[in-house]
């Protein structure tokens, strides 16, 4: 796996944070790794963006590439539109993951909101750029009620288009579960046919950012070169039902 497109299935779910993990638990395990945003809403120029959030959690040690910023927190074709900016294509978003996967042993795209949030007028969407790309898609979900029905829309969208959903990733999981969390832990593989392939610590955008690398694969499943276990989680967890 060179490039992995990291999608959540909303906005607010914690991709940013899980797409900093991934990249602290391969680099942890000797890899290199670079991190794509293909359009970056909602800052306006010197503002820092996902990426430098990314680079930030980690410690540096990642290539970061944002080929497009604009200032409005809209669906990227909408704020390309309304900033008078040329848009991001799904093509442009392969092309560049393509050469950074040339020097690197990981490229991690992430996309903007959910999976088929539109890039451009003509329709193109993060889905679109996986496709040219033949990557699997890492989904970013939530941890509580509602994130059920988000997380089976996603990879049955993922599914209808050709696509591979590599697993699926809490991205914020609370402190202190409430019933609809403890139980999605169980029913998310379910219901979206992926493996459950870690929960990420709410708040851990918070922590400092060497004990963020540090922690991060304990995170994250060996599949995404981390150490967390998915079984005893899940048992843990059930223990509290």
């Amino acid at each position: 796996m060179t490039v992995l497109v990291v999608t959540g299935t909303g906005t607010e779910v914690g991709k940013t944070v899980t797409t900093a993990a991934v990249a602290a638990a391969a680099l942890a395990a000797g890899r290199s790794v670079a991190v794509l945003k293909p359009s970056q809403t909602g800052v306006v120029p010197g503002e820092r963006g996902d990426v430098d959030e990314v680079a930030h959690l980690v410690s540096g040690g990642v290539t970061t590439l944002e080929l497009a910023r604009y200032p409005d927190p809209l669906a990227p074709a909408t704020a390309a539109l309304r900033a008078g900016l040329p848009p991001v294509r799904p093509h442009e978003v392969a092309e560049a993951a393509e050469k950074l996967a040339a020097e690197h042993d990981l490229v991690l795209v992430e996309g903007a909101g959910g999976l088929l949030v539109r890039f451009d007028a003509d329709g193109g969407t993060l889905a679109d750029a996986a496709r040219t790309l033949g990557a699997p898609v890492l989904v970013v979900a939530a941890a509580g009620l509602g994130t059920l029905n988000t997380t089976a829309l996603t990879t049955e969208a993922l599914r209808a288009r050709g696509l591979t959903p590599l697993g699926v990733v809490v991205g914020s999981w609370p402190k202190e579960p409430d019933l609809a969390a403890r139980c999605n832990v169980t029913d998310l593989p379910e219901v979206s046919g992926a493996p459950l392939l870690g929960a990420i610590p709410e708040r851990a955008g918070a922590l400092l950012s060497g004990t963020f690398r540090e922690s991060a694969p304990s995170w994250l499943a060996r599949e995404l070169n981390g150490t967390w276990d998915g079984r005893a989680f899940a048992a843990g967890v059930a223990g509290t039902l």
